[in-house]
């Protein structure tokens, strides 16, 4: 190949990585908007109730389901993440990490985060991906399942967006899925949404969690 070719060759693959990335950034921009299709409504706490978590059993990292009976009594923050994710997910885990440490007194409060890479995301994966945030594993539980599952959990369930790949389970890159988190109260009702990547939602969740620990 001459180097007027080679030239070439390089400037598609620029323009064609640089498409994804933008694209990437686009949707997650516009696309993970919460879809809110259930009546919100304020309650006596002073925070809004968007809806009830539906039923659900998925598997922890360390082989054992976790249902939302289990999780009924407690607060809890969900995320969604995969662990091959280079964009996101660090910034959320890492953000769930400080969490994790600033409840650390406060056993009624669960963290939950959920891959939206449930093939490749295996239980052995989501444990050592756990592992290099120090998570506990009784306090802050990483999910996985059978893809369907997740995706309607996450679509209909929690009203957020999320990309959905074909069968191909080799399939590489960036899935596209919600940065946010979402704070559920002890009666498994949806209280609010976080953008991960503004410090003031960040602000906000903390003083929600608190009002929600008064209650």
């Amino acid at each position: 190949m001459n180097g007027s070719n080679t030239r070439l060759l390089l400037l598609g693959v620029l323009v064609v990585g640089l498409g994804i990335v933008l694209g990437t950034a686009l949707w997650l921009k516009l696309g993970p908007q919460p879809r809110f299709l259930v009546g919100t409504e304020q309650i006596s706490d002073g925070l809004k109730q968007y809806g009830n978590v539906p039923d659900f059993t998925l598997t922890e990292r360390s082989g054992n389901n976790v249902t939302l009976d289990q999780l009924r009594g407690k607060i809890w923050i969900a995320d969604f993440i995969y662990t091959s994710c280079t964009d996101t997910c660090p910034l959320q885990t890492g953000m769930m990490a400080k969490l994790q440490e600033e409840y650390a007194a406060s056993p009624v409060v669960q963290l939950v985060s959920i891959t939206v890479d449930p093939e490749r995301d295996t239980p052995q994966a989501l444990a050592h991906y756990a592992a290099k945030y120090n998570a506990d594993a009784n306090r802050w539980y990483f999910l996985t399942g059978q893809r369907d599952r997740i995706i309607r959990l996450i679509q209909d369930g929690f009203h957020l967006s999320v990309a959905t790949l074909p069968d191909d389970t080799e399939q590489s890159g960036t899935i596209a899925h919600s940065p946010r988190f979402v704070l559920i109260d002890k009666e498994a009702r949806i209280r609010g949404y976080y953008d991960s990547r503004e410090l003031a939602a960040f602000v906000r969740l903390k003083n929600d969690v608190e009002t929600l620990l008064k209650g």
